[in-house]
Order: C-alpha cells, then structure tokens, then sequence
C-alpha cells in the first residue's frame, strides 16, 4: 500500500465533514457526475469495456473494497480483465444504480471535486441463462477535476452481501425488474418521470438510443401532441400578461386561403381552438382535396384537431412576428429552464441523445429533423424538462388566477366524465377532485402526461414504439393509485 493511501480514509472524512450541500437532481454537477458514472458503469464495466473504464479512471486511481482490498489502476484493470471479464460471452456481470448523492467541494471558492455516495445492486448471467440479482453494496467515490476534465480518483466499495429478488419485491421499484418487465412487453426505451408533492422526484430512463446505446438520463423523445400543451401555455402565457384574448376572433391576424370565402371563420377565436372546437379535421391531408375545410360549425361540439393548433401558431406569429418557438422559448422554455426542448432541430440539439423509434416489428423509423416548429406535433424533450413543465402546469404558474380557472374548467366533454379545457383533457375523478392530462401518438412514440393538481400527484411517460401505450396502465396504477384507477375507468368504460 502507497503512503497517500494509507491516509486516504482519514482524509476522507475529512473531506465529508466540510462538504457543501447535496445538489439537486436538476443541478448541472449532478447531472455531469451522473453522466461520468454512467459511461463507467454502463458503457464501461456492464460491457467489459476496458478502454472505456481506463478513460474515466485518474492515472492515481485507488480502490478500497471490503473482501477484496487495495488496488490501484493498474491492479484494479488488470484484476477486472482476468476476473469479471475473463469470459464475457459465457459470463457477464451488471452494476444498477439505486439511489446515489453528489456534494460540490470547493477551495478559495473554486470546484475542484465531487463526492458521490450511492447504493447499487449487481446481477449476473451464466451462459444463455437469466440474468440474476446475486448482491447489494454501498460506495463512496471522489471525482477530481482537473484541467476541465472529471476523473475518478478514489473509490471505496462496502457493505457487500448477497440479494436475491423475491416475489413480494415491487417490481417498479427495481429498475432491474423494470427493465425485464419491458423486455418483455417489446418496449425498447421507455421514459418515466414520477411527480409527488407538487415536485419532480424521480426521472428515470431504461433501454437504448438506438441498439447497443444506452440511454441517458437526459435523452431526447420525440413526443408527438404532448407538444399541444405547450402552445396551449404559450397562448394563455399571453392572455394573462394581456397581450392576447381567449375570444377574439383570429381573423383579426389570420384567415387561411382555403377557407376564406367560408364566413364560419369569423367564429374561429383561441378557446375554440384550446378546446378542439374548431370543426377541422385533424390534419387537411386527411381529405381528398388536402384543403382545410369545416366540417361542423365552431363552437358546437368536440372533434381533435392538430389544424386548429397550426391556425392558432399562424395567427400568433402573424400578431408578435415571432416564430411560435421563439415565442415559447421566451415565455416557457427560458423561465422553466427547459434547456433541452425545442420545436425544432437546431445546431444545439444533441443528435447523440435523440431516441430512435420502432413499429412493432422492432423496424426503426428514419429521425425526422424539424426545421420549422409545427403547434401541434414533433416537440423533442426530455423527461425532466416535460416532468417541470407539468409541475409547473399544476401549480398554474406564471398565470393569472383567472386564467388557471378558465383552463380546469370543463370547456366540452368528450365522453362520460371526461372533458377538454383550455388545452388539457379533465378527468371528473369526484369528491370535486381532478386530473390534467393529454397524450401523444405518432410513429415510433406513444406519450402521455397526467397530473392531479389536489394532491400534487402526477406521471409523464414516453414510449419509442408504436405500442407503447400497453404499458400505461400498470404504470399509472402502481405511481397514481386509488386516483389512477379511477382515470383507468373513465378510459375503459
């Protein structure tokens, strides 16, 4: 043992005792951490990665463990290469992450290191057999950064010992068994993000990319008509800071060609649209002429149109001379900190972090890259900028009180006990208790966002694959209970 690591854990210590807070999960060092741990773990260790793992490691690498002892890099490489990776194609070895904690340390006011604690769980597989939780540990690591650069300096592993599932184990509990109960709905990526007590308090995401890519926890999904609500925001965003009327009518900015000489558009204003009164179809395509056309009056009953949103973003525009996404950056986007969601694909967007999507065939879908924002479709985000954005939906931020009102109150119904406001579809749950909620559907994507603004309660999950939406119902269940069986109902009544 070297003279620096005989001090190590004293120094340790030390360094625990004069630590700053535990940053937060939105905090950036706790998402660059994260993500340095993943390509160890995940792109490193779980896939017998030597070079990947020698990458993150510091040149004075140390590692403490309970049974094993002291190794330092060289040691810890070469044990890990003779050991767990010895035979990777009749042996294979797998590190879950449960729960982990990362605190800034600082000196002269300057980040110069990070410690992170967790819990993690490893599995195992011989030959073609299932894999296996075979143990549970603890760990403590120290990342340095040094030259702009995070590396793992030290790492203590502790508490070994064994763990098998049982069968009273809650299986979305376990991201272990989340991850096997998808694999066999065909599910290849799912996105989940959990609301409780009016916060976003866990963001998960399981499977890849694309294949062979795992995921990371800021990946993009593309998530359809989950983009309606945002333009609903941007729209009431406007009426509340009164720069914009719920019933005016929109031929004051725009009139669409094809239905100029129809003098029904006069009637056209943003609550019918909000509230898909339009009497559009859904998109003109869908007619034998590809014109727009009415096909009840507006105003007199429901019918889902995303040409209505497109006529709201055109008479938008038309009034502010702005694009609708530069309008929802300034009034959503920029307030809410949605850094990684956008309308459109522009020389930010992080193509590495894009989801591919699936028929259910497990074909892929070729990525389409939007250049020009459409109201009602193709939004890309990512669970926890959609997650926030659903709090803050609840908590009706950045709306006047009477504008929040207007929005939960029942507009039109759809069907029993089900309704649209002002963007959103309400569900009558009773005991004058509530939810929010919209989906989304395209290729590859299946969507959906859920919140219950009376407990503070709420769910956002994305699907990359035509059938996604199998999983929904367990899903909301398991995370919105006694409330969730409810909307259940109403969906499958």
């Amino acid at each position: 043992m070297t003279k620096s690591s005989q001090f190590i854990l004293p120094f340790l210590m030390l360094f625990i005792s004069v630590l700053h807070a535990q940053v937060k999960k939105t905090d950036s060092l706790y998402k660059k951490i994260m993500s340095e741990d993943s390509l160890l773990f995940s792109a490193g260790y779980n896939r017998c990665n030597i070079g990947q793992i020698e990458s993150v490691l510091d040149d004075r690498f140390e590692f403490y463990h309970d049974k094993g002892g002291f190794a330092d890099k060289k040691k810890f490489i070469s044990d890990f290469k003779t050991g767990l990776c010895k035979s990777p194609e009749t042996y294979q070895v797998k590190r879950v992450l449960i729960d982990t904690e990362i605190y800034p340390m600082y000196k002269d006011g300057k980040l110069y290191a990070a410690i992170q604690n967790g819990d993690h769980l490893f599995y195992e597989r011989v030959g073609n057999q299932a894999e296996k939780l075979v143990g549970e540990a603890k760990f403590t690591h120290l990342w340095i950064l040094e030259n702009a650069e995070w590396k793992l300096r030290n790492s203590l592993s502790f508490n070994h010992h064994p763990k098998q599932t049982t069968d009273n184990e809650a299986m979305f509990d376990n991201d272990q068994s989340m991850q096997s109960w998808l694999k066999e709905n065909n599910i290849p990526a799912l996105g989940l993000g959990i609301i409780e007590g009016g916060k976003l308090q866990q963001v998960k995401v399981f499977g890849d990319v694309k294949k062979g890519i795992s995921a990371p926890r800021n990946a993009f999904f593309n998530v359809a008509s989950l983009t309606k609500p945002v333009t609903a925001m941007v729209a009431l965003r406007l009426v509340s800071l009164g720069k914009w009327k719920l019933d005016e009518p929109l031929d004051t900015y725009w009139t669409d060609p094809d239905i100029v000489n129809d003098a029904r558009h006069q009637k056209l204003t943003t609550r019918i649209i909000l509230t898909h009164q339009t009497g559009f179809p859904n998109w003109r395509w869908m007619n034998a002429d590809k014109k727009l056309n009415f096909q009840f009056d507006p105003g007199t009953k429901y019918q889902y149109s995303g040409e209505g949103f497109e006529y709201l973003r055109k008479a938008l525009e038309k009034k502010f001379g702005k694009s609708l996404d530069q309008l929802a950056t300034e009034l959503i986007f920029q307030p809410l900190r949605m850094n990684d969601t956008n309308y459109i694909w522009d020389k930010n967007t992080d193509t590495s972090r894009f989801i591919m999507g699936y028929n259910e065939k497990g074909d892929a879908y070729p990525i389409e890259k939007i250049t020009k924002a459409n109201a009602a479709d193709d939004l890309h985000t990512t669970i926890e900028d959609y997650g926030n954005f659903m709090v803050s939906i609840m908590k009706g931020k950045n709306l006047k009180s009477e504008i929040f009102r207007e929005m939960t109150t029942r507009q039109v119904k759809v069907k029993e006990n089900k309704y649209f406001g002002l963007g959103f579809e309400i569900y009558d749950l009773g005991n004058n208790e509530y939810a929010l909620s919209h989906s989304g559907a395209d290729q590859g994507t299946r969507c959906i966002a859920i919140i219950l603004p009376e407990t503070g309660k709420g769910i956002v999950i994305f699907t990359n694959v035509d059938d996604g939406y199998k999983v929904y119902e367990k899903l909301v269940l398991h995370y919105l209970g006694e409330e969730g069986k409810k909307i259940v109902d109403i969906e499958t009544r």
